[in-house]
This record gives structure tokens, sequence and C-alpha cells, in this order.
């Protein structure tokens, strides 16, 4: 059974996808999970791996949408591509990076703001 908030970010990463995909980027996977957590969107942009955390709030009760990694969040991401970079390229890794994509929607579910941050999260 799916709830609705998976829905709703099923839908967003949807959303994401194409809008990444219009900007020249190729899909490689979605919703990629291992012991230490889960990739939203798995994207190439040239010879660089786009990890996308995809994040979909409706208003700004409990915050901006781009607010919503925080550090535990962060090292979670930071671990979990890390993983996957190993597994996929064990011999010769590629260049990866982090990026968050935040969508705000009002009340009846339109989009009021998108925010693309490339490298929004990073080691040190």
């Amino acid at each position: 059974m799916t709830t609705p908030r998976r829905k709703l970010g099923d839908i967003g990463e949807q959303h994401v996808r194409s809008i990444l995909e219009g900007d020249g980027m190729t899909w490689l996977g979605s919703n990629w999970r291992c012991a230490s957590g889960e990739l939203d969107l798995i994207m190439q942009h040239g010879t660089e791996i786009v990890f996308v955390e995809v994040k979909v709030r409706r208003g700004e009760s409990r915050g901006a949408a781009e607010e919503a990694v925080g550090r535990a969040k962060a090292e979670k991401l930071l671990a979990t591509a890390d993983w996957y970079i190993g597994e996929h390229f064990p011999n010769d890794a590629p260049p990866w990076r982090i990026d968050l994509f935040a969508i705000t929607l009002d009340n009846t579910g339109q989009i009021v703001r998108r925010t693309h941050i490339e490298n929004a999260i990073q080691t040190g």
C-alpha cells in the first residue's frame, strides 16, 4: 500500500527526473538502497555521476523543502553514494556529487517553488 507521502515523493521524483533529463542528464536509476540508506535519483551528467535527493513539501509550516536535509541525513547520503560508487565502479570511480532538488507546493498541490542546488552535500 502506497502512503500519500510516498505517492507525493514518487511524483516529485518523476518530475525532477524529467527536468534533469531535459537539461541533458541521463537517468541511471531510482530509489537505490543499501544498508546505509537510499538514493532518490541517480543521474549522469557527462562523466559525472549525480545523486539527487528530492524533497517535496506542501507549504512551509515545517520549514522550506530546501532545509529538509540535516546533518544526519547528509552523512547517510554521503555514505550511501560512496557505497553505490564502490559497488558499481570498483576499479575506476568517476567524479560524483550530491544535489538537492527541493519542490514546494501550495495547498492546491501547485508548484510554487523549485530549487536545484548542485553539489549541495559535500565531505568535510
